[in-house]
This record gives C-alpha cells, structure tokens and sequence, in this order.
C-alpha cells in the first residue's frame, strides 16, 4: 500500500515461480548446503496439537522451557528472510549496529513450497545448521516447528516461557498470534495481518453507474452486467493458489475444519461449499474473474485499468494496485470496502498468509534473536516506517494506517481494513498441509480446461483428504 500484508511483490513471486531455489550460500563451515521445492501448508487459526518436547541430550541453560545450548551472546545470528523482509534486516543493522547478523534469503515457503520444513528437516538429520531466526509467509508452520521430529528437538523455541516479555505478546492484536499458538505456548510472533477485504476502483465504478456489492450476490449481478455492458474489465480473479481463502473461506465452506491435534473435517459439497463454486463458475465463464494469476505479465498486459473491483487479500493494494511493476492504478482511485455477505448472514472473511517469525531453540545467542525478531515485529523503524503490510502488532498498526491515510491515495478511508480483521471466520484451521498447493494442483489446471468449479468439489474433498492423510490426519 503500500497495502500489502501478505508478504511479496511481483518481482520476488516472479523468483519464487522457478524452480530451483538457488537459496543457500552460508559462510559457516557447519552450515548444509541445501536447495528443496516441495508441498507445505497454510492456514490462520490456533493448533490443538501436542506441546514442543525436547530433547534431553546436550548441555542446557535458561529456563524458557525448552533444551539450550551454552550461550554467547557475542555469536552472529543467522537470518532466513524472504526478498521482501531484507528491509527488515536493513532496518534492524541500522538500529542495532552491535548485533552481528548474517543475512540468508529463501523463498519463504510461498505458495505452500514447504522449503522452510524440508531443510530444517535436513538440518535435524545432520545435528547442525540451524537458523537462527526464519520468517515464513504462512501462517501453518507453528504445526510441525512446535514438534520433535524424528524424538530430537522441536525447532522452534517457545515464545511465552519468558524468553518474549508478556507484555510484547499481549500487544499484538486479538487473535494474531492464534496461528502461532500451540496447546496454549507461542512458538512464532505474526508480521502482519491479511484478511480479505474487497478492493475496487471507485473512479470506474462511479463512471459506469455501478454500486458497491453489500452481498456476494449483488456481486455475481455485478459481474453479470460487467460483462454485458463492460466486457474486458474484471471483478476479481481465481487464477492464485490462495483463491479457497478468499472465495470458499470466505463462504464458511468446510474445507478445512481443523477439530483435534491430528483432525479434520472436509467437506466440500455443503451448500456453503456450492454457493461460492456457483457464483465462480457463472462469472469465470463470462470473463469477468479470469483464472489467470496477478502475479504474472499476462495479467499485467491484459488487464492494466480494467479491474473494476477485486475481492483480495489487504495486501493486494501494495501488491498489485499501487505498484509500478503491475497495475500501478493512480492515487485517488482505489477504494476499499468491508468483504460482502452472503444474503441475510453475517459478513465473514478467510485470510490470505500473514508472515511469520521463528526464533530456533538451537540458537546460541537466544538474546540477540529475540532483539531480532521482535523488532521485526514491533518496532516503528521497520512496521511503521518501511514495512508495506498492516502489523500484526497493534501499536504499530494503529501508527501505520495513519501514515498510510496521510498518503493521500486512497479514494476511501481504511476502516475496513481493519474491522475485517475480526471477521475471520474460525472454521479453517491451521493444519500442517496446505490448501494452497492442493488447489493449484487439483483445481486450477482442471479450470484451465474448462472445467466447472461445482462439479470439480468432490475431487478437491477427496485431494484434501488423501494430503491430510499422508500428514497423519483423520479425516472426517
């Protein structure tokens, strides 16, 4: 938005859409050389999963309720970021020159690429190499990192057994470290937030004569008369991995109905389910919600001042609309609404990533990590002043939309942005497979030929089973 809570912009999803990750260079002797693509998982609500266990080998000392390592704090911390997050470590050696800090950047597990747990898991096998600190953009890690594996050490340190004052964790807004919270411990501190909320061009709208949709169907009547008086433009997409979270979860479809430390309910045929693939189904095949990504030139090409309106993620602002590198809609043009509803409910939304921090319990410099990773998170240099997406961390959130309403951009104030925040609707859960990736491998090259979205929900029911399965779920 600078509105960009997810965590990426067109450049750095350009990167993450090859295939080899030429990620890992470390200068350390110990460090394992490792490049891994493979299928992980998002999700936002908090785990009922076992707690972290430890493991008892090895000198220990603190008491943050986890094995440690003996301590220096004059040791450098090694950082994973993602290419978005280097401003955060830029603005962190500016402001704590005396912390030695090595900066590594990965694609940070993107589009549920579970690179962030395939090299831990590496790193486990080997006894060596941790990272220090890790952002992640998904909001599912807390599910696997708070674990033994393998009966050796969990990686990610327990937050809430002092090792973050309590007072920094009751900062953060209501509910944004739910994802991060197991069995009632923080094991992660959220970066920002990234609820749905519908974004529209309000210079388009108020030239054609149309309204903003109250209901989800006033918007499938908006994308009807789009197409026949308009066609070319656009109101919205299903061309992203994340698609379920906005349209589905959005809906109260039960997709992803986490109910136990190892158990799921999916069923995707419910008439929550049917609604949504209806209306998605009437407007991808009139043109007006194309299944082409954002993120990609053809996009860019096809659709530069025809998007009308865009039910998205909050980041989508920063992301896609006010970006030079994609639609780079002008100042005064791009309003912002409250997500519709479905007629005579409530209005609920999903939510689309988020980011996440991760202080490894091997580290040897416990201190210097916890500096790290809650300035990344709280302090006004990085979330205030450099970070595009709205914090996670209420203090600085409530300085950051003023800063953003000082802009002068926004056709609309930003108030829904933050009231969709507490509209997340609590039915989707927070497993360690990712909606994400069963989407982009099941449904999207089904739609790609034409496909309907009604028909394909009992194969996408039985794609998420058998991925929750091969995690070890029950499924329901």
């Amino acid at each position: 938005m600078p509105l960009y809570f997810a965590s990426m912009n067109v450049a750095s999803i350009r990167k993450i859409q090859k295939r080899d990750d030429d990620m890992v260079r470390f200068t350390r002797a110990s460090r394992f050389r490792s490049v891994v693509t493979a299928i992980g998982g998002a999700g936002v609500l908090a785990l009922a999963l076992a707690g972290c266990g430890g493991d008892d080998s090895g000198p220990t000392t603190g008491s943050y309720g986890f094995p440690q390592v003996a301590q220096d704090e004059k040791a450098t911390i090694t950082v994973w970021v993602d290419a978005d997050r280097t401003k955060a470590t830029d603005a962190f050696k500016k402001a704590h020159p005396e912390v030695p800090i090595e900066v590594v950047t990965y694609d940070g597990s993107a589009n549920g690429s579970n690179s962030f747990r395939t090299k831990i898991q590496l790193f486990d096998r080997a006894g060596s190499g941790w990272p220090d600190v890790v952002f992640s953009t998904q909001n599912n890690d807390a599910a696997w990192a708070s674990q033994k594996s393998n009966g050796k050490q969990a990686f990610a340190a327990e937050l809430s057994g002092g090792l973050v004052a309590g007072e920094t964790l009751d900062k953060f807004t209501a509910g944004a470290l739910n994802p991060c919270t197991v069995e009632g411990k923080v094991y992660c501190l959220r970066n920002d937030l990234a609820q749905a909320v519908f974004w529209y061009n309000k210079t388009l709208l108020d030239q054609f004569g149309y309204q903003v949709p109250a209901t989800w169907e006033d918007y499938q009547a908006l994308g009807e008369k789009v197409a026949r008086e308009h066609p070319g433009y656009i109101v919205g997409t299903v061309g992203d991995a994340w698609t379920p979270e906005v349209f589905f979860w959005g809906s109260k479809c039960q997709a992803n109905g986490i109910t136990g430390p190892k158990a799921v309910t999916v069923n995707t045929t419910t008439p929550q389910c049917q609604r949504a693939a209806g209306m998605l189904d009437t407007l991808i095949k009139n043109g007006t919600t194309p299944n082409i990504s954002v993120f990609t030139p053809e996009f860019v090409q096809k659709y530069s001042g025809k998007v009308l309106t865009m039910p998205g993620p909050a980041w989508y602002a920063g992301a896609i609309f006010n970006n030079p590198e994609s639609l780079n809609v002008p100042a005064g043009q791009l309003g912002v609404a409250a997500p519709p509803a479905w007629r005579g409910e409530e209005a609920v939304t999903g939510n689309v990533g988020g980011g996440t921090w991760f202080i490894s319990s091997h580290s040897k410099n416990l201190k210097a990590a916890e500096t790290f990773a809650r300035f990344a998170t709280t302090a006004d240099e990085y979330q205030v002043q450099v970070a595009p997406g709205y914090p996670a961390y209420a203090p600085a959130a409530e300085k950051w939309i003023a800063k953003q309403e000082s802009s002068g951009y926004y056709a609309t104030d930003l108030k829904p942005v933050v009231t969709a925040g507490t509209l997340i609707w609590s039915g989707w859960g927070s497993g360690i497979f990712s909606q994400e990736a069963i989407w982009a491998k099941t449904i999207t090259p089904a739609l790609a030929d034409g496909k309907s979205l009604v028909a394909l929900l009992p194969e996408w029911q039985t794609a998420i089973k058998n991925q929750a399965q091969v995690d070890g779920y029950t499924v329901q």
